[in-house]
């Protein structure tokens, strides 16, 4: 079943790199007691991701912050690795927090999986955003196959 408004997001770990490595990050904690601007991309360093979808988050990230949100993240079904470096390369530190679904467990969890095998690029997450108010989803944003719209920063800051 897929999540959708006025669910409670459900307990998972994903992962995100620290200065001491690779650290969990329990679901159940993470949005408890705050608000969070949740999107997920199809895979770190791939075309739309790269160039329109995290660059939006990044670069609106002080007026998405502004409307009473307490932490910007991007998730995608990589290894914590590609999420750390592919947040490096996009100046995204401190701006945008990077968690890695490496198995799609998460994206499974939600209904939000998608199977990329004719891309080479197997199980990954849809496209989509989500604002997270205290555990639960306050508005989801899930685009069509091949879109770019309605997860965008842009479309977000209309909805805060």
């Amino acid at each position: 079943m897929t999540i959708k408004v006025g669910d409670k997001i459900p307990s998972a770990t994903l992962t995100t790199m620290t200065a001491d490595g690779p650290a969990p990050v329990s679901t159940d904690e993470y949005f408890a007691g705050r608000k969070v601007a949740l999107f997920s991309v199809p895979g770190a360093f791939t075309p739309t991701c790269s160039a329109k979808h995290l660059p939006g988050f990044i670069e609106r990230a002080d007026e998405i912050l502004g409307k009473g949100v307490d932490e910007i993240a991007c998730m995608a079904v990589n290894d914590v690795f590609v999420m750390n470096a592919w947040g490096k390369s996009a100046a995204a530190e401190g701006k945008v927090t990077m968690l890695a679904d490496g198995n799609a467990a998460f994206a499974q969890s939600l209904g939000l999986e998608m199977d990329a095998s004719g891309f080479g690029m197997g199980k990954r997450s849809k496209r989509f955003s989500m604002v997270v108010d205290d555990g639960k989803v306050v508005a989801l944003n899930v685009e069509e196959p091949g879109a770019f719209q309605v997860s965008s920063a842009d479309h977000m800051i209309g909805q805060l």
